[in-house]
């Protein structure tokens, strides 16, 4: 991440930064959804390309339908469903799949262009490569944490939920970082110290790691343990819930309340070091921080209710997968002050 001026690049390369990063917002949401309805082993077959036409006959829903009742999930737990109620949690699956088929499209064929039309300095040729790579990485790895589903269990390994829910938002910090960096600068900008650099880069470590966290939750449900605030029920600590039958660090990522306990903390944590980084921030007076100050405080606060709810009224799915995009959001205000931050 340098500090030197941005290389110049066309109002229509920043317009197609943005609507990536956008897109990558809308497809964490989706994703967020599918998660929740359990909707993400409905669909059995993986055609990278032939996979975006859905079924259109009756016989294609039945062949489609009869390949899920071979799956763990459908034995186990979904052997009710007739074929209505198995096209809802397709409808989700298929549309997550096809928001990322699409950001394929978005970010391919532009790139292409640009590229023919040489309006990309080689700086950001190779950043955009980069952003390539790590877009077909995130597809990749969605197809293998499906597969963890598909087999004995009727359940995707949390751990390689949590491995593609931060791969999305390691994209989408990266879109986002190159974007801002091609902004026009302001001529009151104010260079900060290293240190207000340095408690940034901590806040930005501690929305990732909490983040994973979340993605534990999600994955092994334990967002269902307690519904008590601001206790755990009746406990603060992770390891007042661990078995005992391994490390406490192994039961605060395997097992539900540690899980449920460890995010918590770490809740706590964020919201404190945000809080501090707010009022550095502030304190700094830099002008191009103003603005990103106060957004970094309302995000803090609305995380915060939205972690609270989300826990007390059950995990209702508005408000969990609001929880989730509000994550991505956090962070990427986060890398939006450090990119300021860098400047002046």
């Amino acid at each position: 991440m340098s500090t030197s001026s941005p290389s110049p690049a066309p109002r229509a390369v920043r317009t197609w930064l943005s609507a990536v990063f956008l897109m990558i917002v809308v497809m964490t949401m989706v994703g967020g959804i599918t998660r929740l309805t359990g909707s993400g082993l409905s669909m059995v077959v993986w055609h990278p390309l032939m996979g975006a036409i859905p079924p259109l006959s009756h016989e294609d829903w039945q062949r489609v339908f009869d390949l899920y009742k071979q799956t763990p999930q459908y034995q186990q737990v979904n052997d009710w469903m007739q074929l209505a109620d198995f096209q809802r949690i397709f409808f989700w699956e298929y549309l997550h799949r096809f928001i990322g088929r699409s950001i394929g499209l978005v970010v391919l064929l532009p790139w292409l262009w640009f590229l023919a039309r040489r309006q990309l300095s080689r700086k950001l040729a190779g950043q955009t490569v980069i952003m390539l790579l790590l877009g077909g990485s995130q597809g990749l790895l969605g197809w293998y944490m499906v597969k963890s589903g598909l087999v004995d269990e009727p359940r995707v390994s949390h751990f390689r939920l949590a491995a593609h829910l931060l791969l999305a938002f390691t994209v989408a910090q990266y879109v986002l970082w190159v974007r801002l960096s091609l902004s026009p600068r302001r001529g009151d900008e104010r260079r900060v110290g290293a240190g207000v650099r340095a408690l940034l880069v901590g806040l930005f470590a501690l929305v990732f790691v909490q983040s994973a966290w979340g993605a534990f939750m999600a994955g092994t449900h334990a967002g269902h343990f307690a519904s008590t605030f601001p206790d755990v029920n009746g406990h603060w600590l992770p390891q007042a819930f661990a078995s005992g039958n391994t490390s406490l660090l192994w039961a605060m990522v395997d097992e539900v309340g540690p899980i449920h306990a460890t995010h918590r903390l770490l809740g706590w944590t964020v919201g404190l070091v945000g809080g501090l980084t707010v009022g550095v921030l502030a304190r700094t007076r830099a002008p191009q921080l103003t603005g990103i100050t106060c957004l970094l405080l309302a995000l803090l606060t609305v995380q915060v209710l939205l972690g609270i709810l989300t826990v007390v009224m059950g995990v209702p799915i508005s408000i969990a997968v609001a929880h989730q995009v509000g994550a991505l959001l956090l962070l990427s205000t986060v890398t939006a002050a450090l990119e300021r931050a860098r400047r002046g």
